[in-house]
């Protein structure tokens, strides 16, 4: 096992992983740029190193200060959490030629993976299946990518190879709109991504969302932990989440289960990782794969008695893999909620001075947060700030202890989007269960 790990990330996943570190008796080494001087992980590390200023390019994604303070301060291994550097192969290679362990995938996997275009592909020779599409980069050929859109059916979607976080989409309707809808997405794929290639598939009218959790050891031996439901969407951000997905039978967690850990051996996965499907009519569609701890990850743990931080460290430190498949039960229900320091209307960011905060309780609650009274949230970065976690022995129990939950936390100062998740909590079609991910986009339509 490793004596010091650096966390090179921020907020409430780095709290999370000096925590579980904690608990194996590592020692941690928190990096923070200038703005994070004050985050709980920060004060609660070992050691802690600031890497730069406030702009995420002076500081969590400048590879060569992380890889410097991994150097003086003698770690054996980086934590990249998720977002920033967590899922870019590069650093992840120059972690490893630096003589640290980057805990998580091998460079190789993640370059396959992070690619849209090449993860499809490899999927569909692990046998998962895959969203109907051009197989393909787009080409330049005009009538060639009008055929390919015939043969597909609209509607389409084009979509950035290179893409992630819901940004580089846009669905067309028509023939008429495709040969424009190509050249802007590739404009916008190569300013965001600086990736100009696009692909084609099949736009599904009335999805879910639904995801399969893997753990590798990167020797071929593999698991799944079942599944979560991120159907609740906005601009295709995850709002709400919960596990195990309404309406999934044993039947289907198995068989699409057993896929996912057949190409997590295929590709001799290392660590965690996430299979994430498109899912209509009782069919699974691969879109991507998420080669990192995922933020809604919780859920799955409440569920499933597995600490997912804790497993990605064991098997990054080379530990045997100790889990089989029927160790994996499921047991009741949890939902996560997503605490954003942002407008529930506008959701414009809040960022600002917490005057007091206050966590709720009671069973079966868990919120997992580096906020505290007096902590400002800084302008800088992602407005999430918290996220709120209900388990029950099933799934209403898990919303009724969610809208408790909901209704006692006390964050002042600052504007939250509690509000937001109080209305979804109560909404009659979320608490039937199995809603689409266009479903509360349309529900905020209407309420505007």
């Amino acid at each position: 096992m490793f004596d010091k790990i650096v966390i090179a990330n921020r907020g409430e996943i780095a709290l999370r992983i000096l925590r579980a570190c904690k608990e194996l008796g590592i020692k941690t080494v928190a990096l923070h740029s200038t703005a994070d001087s004050n985050l709980m992980h920060v004060k609660l590390a070992d050691e802690s190193v600031c890497i730069g200023n406030a702009p995420s390019a002076q500081s969590y994604l400048n590879i060569p200060a992380i890889i410097s303070a991994a150097e003086i301060t003698d770690a054996n291994a980086i934590h990249p959490g998720y977002g920033f550097l967590s899922e870019n192969a590069d650093f992840a290679e120059r972690v490893e030629q630096s003589g640290f362990v980057f805990i998580g995938p091998a460079p190789e996997s993640i370059r396959i993976m992070g690619d849209k275009v090449s993860a499809i592909n490899a999927m569909r020779q692990a046998g998962v299946p895959c969203v109907p599409g051009s197989n393909g980069v787009l080409g330049d050929d005009p009538e060639k990518n009008k055929a390919i859109a015939r043969e597909i059916g609209y509607p389409i979607l084009i979509k950035a190879a290179g893409g992630g976080g819901g940004r580089g989409m846009r669905v067309v309707h028509s023939e008429e709109e495709l040969l424009n809808s190509i050249s802007l997405t590739q404009a916008e794929a190569l300013a965001a991504f600086n990736n100009p290639n696009v692909y084609m598939e099949k736009f599904l009218e009335h999805p879910r969302h639904i995801e399969i959790q893997v753990l590798g050891d990167g020797k071929g031996n593999a698991i799944h932990l079942c599944e979560r439901d991120c159907s609740m969407q906005r601009r295709h951000q995850k709002v709400l989440e919960e596990a195990p997905a309404p309406g999934i039978t044993q039947e289907m967690r198995d068989e699409i289960g057993g896929r996912c850990v057949q190409a997590c051996k295929d590709i001799k996965y290392r660590g965690a990782g996430t299979f994430e499907f498109l899912f209509e009519d009782g069919k699974f569609y691969f879109i991507e794969m998420n080669t990192r701890i995922q933020v809604e990850h919780p859920v799955t743990e409440m569920i499933t008695g597995v600490d997912l931080v804790k497993e990605q460290i064991r098997v990054a430190a080379g530990e045997p893999f100790s889990l089989k498949q029927s160790d994996i039960k499921i047991l009741g229900h949890a939902i996560e909620c997503r605490i954003n320091a942002e407008d529930p209307k506008t959701f414009m960011p809040s960022p600002g001075l917490i005057k007091l905060f206050h966590a709720p309780g009671g069973p079966g609650v868990r919120f997992d947060s580096h906020i505290y009274s007096s902590y400002t949230v800084p302008p800088n970065y992602d407005s999430l700030i918290g996220k709120l976690i209900t388990f029950g022995d099933s799934r209403a129990t898990a919303i009724s202890r969610m809208r408790n939950a909901l209704d006692e936390i006390v964050i002042d100062g600052i504007v939250t989007n509690v509000p937001l998740h109080q209305n979804l909590i109560r909404d009659t079609n979320f608490k039937a269960g199995g809603t689409s991910i266009h479903y509360l986009e349309k529900k905020l339509a209407e309420e505007k």
